[in-house]
């Protein structure tokens, strides 16, 4: 029984049908796809997968539809951060009652001057709501885009208070001095970057592996980074075409479309807006990451 997410997670992004409702059957295969490519497991509904985008009865149809398909509940974390307590709290019970047991949760992020006890108030009270020994919950740090960062301090006073409950972190900072704070100041967290370029140091550093979008589209050369090969300057270019485009998500979806050859996987939740074509950005990615690396 795994208690803590280690190695090589994918924050998986989430295909859309006509409709706009969740393409099950095409995330599926593509969670498949990745598995066959040395991936442990695959978190849903974290920022690459536009989860504030989707509700709690959509994240747990989802996570049926991938049940029934043959994805297994311990190869599946889900994104379980709203900004109403009582949904966090509805979607883990929810996913606990589905065989899952990994939920990462997003701090407040509407209040900005919300105060560290908030904060831990607010990561307590969707747990002792739960009240499920099962539960493995993460804290998701990514304050540039939830306006609202994790204290160390609160990180590490989560993980006294309810001990492999708290079984982890994922820090999407950015920062490698935040995850050595968050190393020392919480050394029992298993502790994941969602940064690719500084997978092999993390884990130099103690940490526990990656929780990344990147994988999604060039997931060779971010497991040959997790192996410690010489590949960080082809990572970092590889990045730099998705997270220096406009819009990171649509434009991560765009190359993705024109990987698998199948133009659903452009479409996009308001108030996101799809790329037409994403054929030149693959052509960019490919000369990063071919020929494959062996």
């Amino acid at each position: 029984m795994m208690e803590a997410i280690r190695g090589f997670w994918v924050a998986s992004a989430t295909p859309l049908a006509m409709d706009g409702n969740v393409d099950a059957a095409k995330l599926a295969a593509h969670i498949k796809n990745l598995f066959g490519k040395s991936v442990d497991g695959v978190v849903l509904f974290g920022t690459t997968g536009e989860g504030t985008s989707f509700n709690v009865t959509e994240r747990v149809a989802t996570v049926e539809a991938l049940l029934k398909a043959g994805v297994p509940a311990e190869r599946i974390g889900i994104g379980g951060g709203f900004p109403a307590i009582s949904d966090s709290t509805a979607l883990t019970r929810a996913a606990l009652g589905l065989g899952l047991r990994h939920v990462l949760y997003l701090p407040p992020y509407f209040d900005r001057s919300v105060t560290p006890a908030g904060i831990e108030d607010a990561f307590a009270a969707i747990i002792d709501a739960v009240s499920d020994d099962r539960l493995r919950a993460y804290l998701y740090h990514i304050p540039q885009i939830s306006g609202v960062a994790i204290p160390t301090t609160v990180a590490a006073s989560l993980r006294k208070r309810y001990g492999k409950v708290v079984a982890g972190l994922k820090d999407s900072s950015g920062d490698f001095k935040q995850f050595q704070a968050f190393r020392a100041a919480a050394p029992e967290l298993a502790i994941t970057v969602g940064n690719e370029t500084d997978i092999a140091r993390a884990i130099a550093g103690g940490g526990a592996g990656t929780i990344c979008g990147m994988a999604n589209i060039a997931p060779e050369l971010v497991k040959a980074m997790i192996d410690g090969k010489d590949v960080e300057a082809r990572l970092q270019a590889a990045v730099d075409i998705v997270v220096k485009s406009p819009s990171f998500l649509p434009t991560l979806k765009a190359i993705l479309a024109a990987q698998i050859g199948d133009a659903a996987w452009l479409r996009v939740r308001p108030p996101l807006r799809a790329l037409s074509d994403g054929a030149a950005l693959k052509a960019k990615l490919d000369e990063l990451t071919s020929p494959v690396i062996a």
